[in-house]
């Protein structure tokens, strides 16, 4: 069995160089990998190429990496709420490539299923198109999209064991497993750690195989990304 287990952030991230292209899991504020976010930051890395549901806010997520302007072009579906992102967009700094919510999270899946391309109905008479291949299926048009390719993908998980064996919470588990299946080399930092064998094999949502490195993450912030309140009658 190939040991997995690292000793921190620093040392799961250490070979991502510069120009790499990284998928980071996260759905809003929820789920994302935070300890290695923060390793990219300081290890200083360029010109990254981020596949990611969002793009994080100003002071948090991607959102730290796009302040110290180590990524090159995000590949998203949700870039709302980043004052930061929108500035770099509009004065062209920022390369972006904005696809339907539905569409990455199926290109994250052909990849984790070693399909090189699906067709999708998403984006068909829309700027989305321009210059793909579309065909017609049973009398509709449907959309060429070919599943992505990424040096590493990182993700953020409940519980993971010593085998690379994951369980996610709640709204974390929209993009971290399918992410999880999709890189060349993929990282998870965990809030729960555990030998092998401790886990409930009925409770995995990501087999082992594959993740290649893990480990025990600390000090996450739970973060609300929309507050909303009302009162009792």
């Amino acid at each position: 069995m190939l040991k997995k287990i690292v000793s921190n952030a620093d040392e799961a991230i250490k070979d991502i160089q510069d120009g790499a292209v990284i998928m980071l899991g996260g759905f809003g504020l929820c789920g994302i990998p935070e300890n290695s976010i923060t390793a990219l930051v300081k290890k200083g890395v360029k010109s990254l190429t981020c596949i990611s549901n969002n793009a994080g806010v100003d002071d948090f997520g991607i959102g730290l990496m796009l302040k110290t302007r180590q990524v090159k072009k995000m590949i998203s579906s949700y870039v709302g709420e980043n004052a930061e992102f929108e500035r770099q967009l509009l004065s062209g700094e920022l390369e972006v490539e904005l696809i339907p919510q539905g569409t990455l999270a199926t290109r994250c899946m052909a990849t984790g299923y070693g399909m090189p391309a699906i067709y999708t109905p998403a984006g068909v008479g829309t700027e989305v198109a321009i210059g793909k291949e579309t065909r017609e299926f049973d009398g509709k048009m449907y959309l060429l999209e070919h599943a992505f390719k990424s040096d590493f993908a990182i993700v953020k998980a409940w519980k993971g064991d010593a085998h690379g064996n994951l369980i996610f919470r709640a709204t974390s588990r929209n993009f971290n497993p399918l992410m999880a299946m999709a890189g060349k080399i993929t990282i998870a930092e965990v809030e729960e750690l555990y030998e092998a064998g401790e886990l409930n094999p009925d409770e995995i949502h990501t087999p082992g195989i594959y993740v290649n490195r893990i480990f025990k993450g600390s000090d996450y912030e739970k973060r609300i990304e929309q507050v909303t309140t009302r009162l009792k009658a």
